[in-house]
């Protein structure tokens, strides 16, 4: 372990301002993706947890945050498959974890809603025909989605490819 690493260690767990400096920079990056704030930062503290866990009390107390915050957050991160919930073993309180597919799974959602998109081109240029300024730019579109799903598929199969490859080795 390099010298900063070493330093930034207390106590078997990441230095808080060191924490804290990668959680609002890797949110800051996620909101100018296009995610809200909130569930950003929520994910990002998560990511950045030694254990990949955290409960509501403690994402309230390292981001400042109040309980009812963390759980509109973490409802929406769970709704897209970002993290999940599990009860914390001989207690009623909930411990939300990062898995480390969620990338993975986030992009499968993505998948089936591209499906349904296409569908919804289909009828689109069904309806208006190829013949018609609109019906033409439904059917880029629709060309457009279809060429992901295809090439998205063949990405998803040379990840899992190389992720079992990663771990066997």
């Amino acid at each position: 372990m390099d010298e900063r690493r070493e330093e930034s260690r207390v106590d078997g767990g990441d230095d808080e301002a060191t924490v804290s400096r990668f959680v609002e920079r890797f949110a800051a990056q996620l909101v100018q993706a296009g995610m809200t704030r909130m569930p950003a930062r929520v994910f990002a503290a998560l990511l950045s947890s030694e254990r990949g866990a955290l409960t509501s009390a403690e994402l309230s107390e390292q981001l400042k945050i109040s309980p009812a915050a963390v759980s509109g957050a973490v409802r929406y991160l769970a709704q897209v498959n970002m993290v999940s919930r599990e009860r914390e073993p001989g207690s009623r309180r909930e411990r939300y974890r990062v898995q480390g597919d969620q990338w993975y799974t986030a992009l499968l959602e993505r998948d089936t809603m591209m499906k349904n998109w296409q569908a919804t081109m289909q009828e689109g240029v069904d309806r208006f025909g190829l013949d018609t300024p609109q019906g033409r730019r439904i059917n880029d579109t629709l060309e457009f989605f279809r060429f992901l799903d295809e090439e998205l598929g063949s990405l998803m199969r040379r990840w899992n490819a190389h992720r079992a490859e990663r771990l066997d080795g």
